[in-house]
């Protein structure tokens, strides 16, 4: 899987609702930006995939210059977890990827959120989850589907993707997050919260369509 550019990370609130009101408004402007709980314990926004550092310090200095964000952060590449542990050798990106999901748990559910404070749908969260990790995820389950390698299901590693029709046919509606032990984490619907589920549930049985790697 193709490893995220340069991004920009914006503000630093405890509030979590200052968090998604900045992310509204740079969704507001056509930029597909997500919130996350920082490990300091205060929420951040994080957006963009520029090829070069120069490219996503002009698109920052550009935001600044129409007051939409203040002070700004450059993420290199080699600052996400994929990169860093391609680099050095050392590291497991799968284990990486499993403490960032759990964070997420008890997050409710909300169709088309990306964000920590307002809630995810089910491939918001598993897009937020990779790309906070450095991994460019497509946004929907769909996409997700067709853009990793195919697996089975006794194949399944952490941090992989498991995949459902729950809709009624074969089409993919739904996804979740890998975490070992016959257990995924996922936003199941409306009304429910990310949560951690077992493929042996009979619904997640009889709805489950395959199972995708990307690492």
């Amino acid at each position: 899987m193709q490893s995220l550019g340069y991004s920009i990370q914006v503000g630093a609130f405890a509030n979590p609702d200052n968090a998604a009101r900045l992310a509204a408004r740079l969704e507001g402007c056509g930029i597909d930006a997500y919130s996350f709980l920082h490990e300091s314990g205060l929420y951040k926004v994080r957006f963009g995939d520029h090829p070069t550092y120069a490219a996503a310090r002009g698109e920052a200095e550009s935001l600044q210059g129409k007051g939409i964000i203040d002070n700004f952060f450059i993420v290199l590449p080699e600052d996400n977890a994929a990169e860093r542990i391609r680099r050095s050798g050392q590291g497991d990106l799968r284990k990486e990827l499993i403490t960032t999901a759990h964070r997420f748990i008890g997050i409710p559910y909300n169709w088309g959120g990306t964000t920590a404070d307002n809630g995810f749908d089910c491939s918001g969260l598993t897009m937020v989850t990779y790309r906070l990790n450095g991994l460019k995820l497509p946004r929907v389950s769909r996409d997700q589907y067709a853009a990793g390698r195919p697996i089975d299901k006794g194949e399944l590693k952490k941090g992989d993707l498991v995949f459902f029709a729950t809709n009624g046919g074969t089409r993919i509606s739904h996804v979740g997050i890998y975490i070992g032990n016959g257990r995924f984490i996922h936003a199941p619907r409306r009304g429910k919260s990310v949560r951690v589920t077992s493929l042996d549930d009979r619904y997640y049985q009889k709805t489950f369509v395959g199972a995708r790697t990307y690492l």
